[in-house]
């Protein structure tokens, strides 16, 4: 049977467009408010046309030792120059970056995944100590 977790890609976002790149501290105090910054496409720009675009941005935490982890944030990209003049006609563009903000006690696992309309998912990951 076929998982959806084998459509995952995954590379070096220094010379692949697609890979998520995860922006945070390495350490954090417990319970204290933190950013976390994911782009696409940060070394290598990834276009952002009305055929070929980022679609979204999922981000989510594992704490250490936990089976299951949290969804931080979803974030949408609509907007890729589509007007009823056809594509890449229109006025409005929105740039593949999210940032959030949240706490954690624990340490443990931040990963990104990003969704390409040409080139499907892409995942990368970073490790979170508390200081």
């Amino acid at each position: 049977m076929a998982k959806v977790g084998e459509l995952y890609q995954s590379a070096d976002w220094k010379t692949e467009k697609h890979v998520p790149v995860i922006e945070c501290p390495d350490a954090v105090a417990a319970d204290e408010m933190f950013e976390v910054k994911v782009t696409v496409g940060k070394e290598v720009a990834h276009p952002n046309k009305t055929e070929h675009h980022i679609g979204w941005i999922r981000i989510f935490f594992r704490p250490d030792g936990g089976k299951s982890a949290y969804q931080i944030a979803n974030c949408e990209f609509s907007a890729h120059g589509a007007s009823v003049e056809g594509g890449n006609t229109g006025p409005v563009y929105t740039d593949h970056t999210a940032t959030v903000r949240f706490k954690t006690s624990m340490a443990g696992t931040v990963f990104a995944v990003s969704y390409c309309n040409i080139h499907g998912l892409w995942e990368s990951s970073r490790q979170l100590s508390l200081k």
